[in-house]
C-alpha cells in the first residue's frame, strides 16, 4: 500500500484520536459499576491495550489486510510482524489497530463485575484473531463482503457500505457481548440487589472523552482530514449523537418520567454507534433520522433485555450491537442523500444495496455470535470463565488486582 504524506499524517492524528476512546471507555464503563468493581473493569480495556497492540503487528494486521485467501475469507501471513511492510503503511495499520483495540475493550461490558482476568486475556488474543481480523478483511481487507456483487451475480463492484465500523466494531462486539452474557451467566444478585452505577460523573467523563475521539474514528477513516469527506463525517457524526442523546432522553423522560445523566450518556454513544457505518455516505439531515432512531432504538432494546433477565451488564448488545444494525441499515436506505452520492454506483439500485447491508449484518452477527460462543465455551469448560462466588462478593478489584479503592 502506498499514501501520501498528507495521508499518513492524518492517519497518525486520526489514531491518536482512537487511542484516547480506550481511557475513556475505561472511565465510561467504570462509573457504570459498583464501587468494588471499578478498578477490574477498567483494566479490561487497558488490558485490550497490551494484548491487541501486539497481536496486530504480529499476525492480526496480516490476516485483515494480506492477501485473500479462501475466497476472501481472510488474509495470508506475508505481512506477519511487518515483514515488507513500509512506514507509510505502518502508519495506516496503526490506525487500524486502534479499532481493533476498541472492540475487544467494547466486548467486556457484557461480563463486567464476575469474569476472571486470566479468562479475559486469553479470550481476548483468540477473538482478535478468530473473530475480528477475519470479519475486517471480509469488510475493509478485499474480502467477500467488499465484492459482494460479484459474489452474488449481481451489479458488479458492489459491496457492504461500512465506512467506519458499524459492522466490523459494533456489530461484532455486541453480538460477542450477547454471547458472553448468554453463557456466563448473570452476576449474583441480579433482579434483587441494586446493581446501579457507582460513579455517574465517571459516566459522563467517559462519554465525553469517547464522543470527542469519535470524530478520529470516523473523520480518519475518509484517510485524508483535508478532504470534503472527512468534514462530512466531523459533522454528522456530531449530530447524530446530539440527537441519539435528546431522543433516547426525551423517551426514558416518558417511560420513567426521570431522564437521567447515564441514559443521555449511553444515548450519546447510541448515536455514535449508529452514524459510524454512514459517516462518510449521508448528509446531515439522515443524520438526524439515524440519531433518532438509534436513540428511539437502543432503549427499547436496553429494555427488552432487561426484561428478558439477560445480564448484558453495561449494555453492549443493546447499544453496539442493535446502534450498529440499524446504522448499517439506514446507510443502505439513506446513502447518497446530502452526500457521498458517489458510493451509490448507477448499476446499483438503493433496494440492492439495502439487500447487500442486510447480507453483512447478518453475516457479522452470525460469525461473531457463534465463534465468540465457540470460544467462551472452550475457556468455560478448561479453565472457567468468573470468579467464585466468594470473590464475586468481595470484588474483583480485590480478587482479581489486589487492589480497591477507598
Amino acid at each position: 500500500m502506498e499514501f501520501t504524506e498528507l495521508e499518513v499524517l492524518s492517519f497518525l492524528i486520526s489514531a491518536a484520536l482512537v487511542f484516547l476512546m480506550v481511557p475513556g471507555l475505561a472511565l465510561f464503563y467504570g462509573g457504570l459499576v459498583r464501587h468494588k468493581n471499578v478498578i477490574g473493569t477498567m483494566m479490561h480495556s487497558i488490558t485490550a491495550i497490551g494484548v491487541v497492540s501486539v497481536l496486530w503487528v504480529l499476525w492480526g494486521y496480516s490476516l485483515a489486510f494480506g492477501n485473500s485467501v479462501g475466497g476472501g475469507f481472510v488474509g495470508d501471513l506475508t505481512k506477519f510482524g511487518m515483514v515488507g511492510v513500509g512506514l507509510q503503511e505502518q502508519a495506516f495499520m496503526v490506525f487500524q489497530g486502534m479499532f481493533a483495540i476498541i472492540t475487544v475493550a467494547l466486548i467486556a461490558g457484557g461480563f463486567a463485575e464476575r469474569f476472571k482476568f486470566v479468562s479475559y486475556i486469553i479470550f481476548a488474543a483468540l477473538w482478535v484473531t478468530i473473530v475480528y481480523a477475519p470479519l475486517c478483511h471480509w469488510v475493509w481487507g478485499g474480502g467477500w463482503l467488499g465484492n459482494l456483487g460479484s459474489v452474488l451475480g449481481m451489479s458488479e463492484g458492489g459491496f457492504a457500505l461500512d465506512f467506519a465500523g458499524g459492522t466490523v466494531v459494533h456489530i461484532a462486539s455486541g453480538t460477542a457481548a450477547l454471547a458472553a452474557a448468554l453463557i456466563v451467566g448473570r452476576r449474583r444478585g441480579f433482579g434483587t440487589v441494586n446493581l446501579a452505577p457507582d460513579n455517574v460523573p465517571l459516566v459522563l467523563l467517559g462519554a465525553g472523552i469517547l464522543w470527542f475521539g469519535w470524530f478520529g474514528f470516523n473523520a480518519g477513516s475518509s484517510f485524508n482530514l483535508s478532504t470534503e469527506a472527512a468534514a462530512n463525517a466531523f459533522v454528522v457524526t456530531n449530530v447524530a449523537a446530539a440527537t441519539a442523546m435528546s431522543s433516547w432522553s426525551i423517551i426514558s423522560w416518558f417511560v420513567t418520567r426521570r431522564p437521567s445523566a447515564s441514559g443521555a450518556a449511553a444515548g450519546a454513544v447510541a448515536g455514535l454507534v449508529a452514524i459510524t457505518p454512514a459517516a462518510g455516505f449521508v448528509g446531515v439531515m439522515p443524520a438526524i433520522i439515524i440519531g433518532a432512531g438509534a436513540g428511539g432504538a437502543c432503549f427499547i432494546a436496553v429494555e427488552l433485555i432487561h426484561k428478558f433477565r439477560i445480564d448484558d451488564s453495561l449494555d453492549v448488545f443493546g447499544i453496539h450491537g442493535i446502534g450498529g444494525m440499524w446504522g448499517a441499515l439506514a446507510t443502505g436506505i439513506f446513502v447518497g442523500i446530502g452526500f457521498g452520492a458517489d458510493y451509490l454506483l448507477a448499476d446499483v439500485s438503493r433496494i440492492e444495496q439495502i439487500l447487500y447491508q442486510i447480507i453483512g449484518i447478518g453475516a457479522a452477527f452470525a460469525w461473531s455470535f457463534v465463534v465468540s460462543a465457540v470460544i467462551l465455551l472452550a475457556l468455560k469448560y478448561t479453565i472457567g470463565l468468573r470468579v467464585s462466588d466468594d470473590e464475586e462478593e468481595v470484588g474483583v478489584d480485590l480478587t482479581q488486582h489486589g487492589e480497591g479503592m477507598n
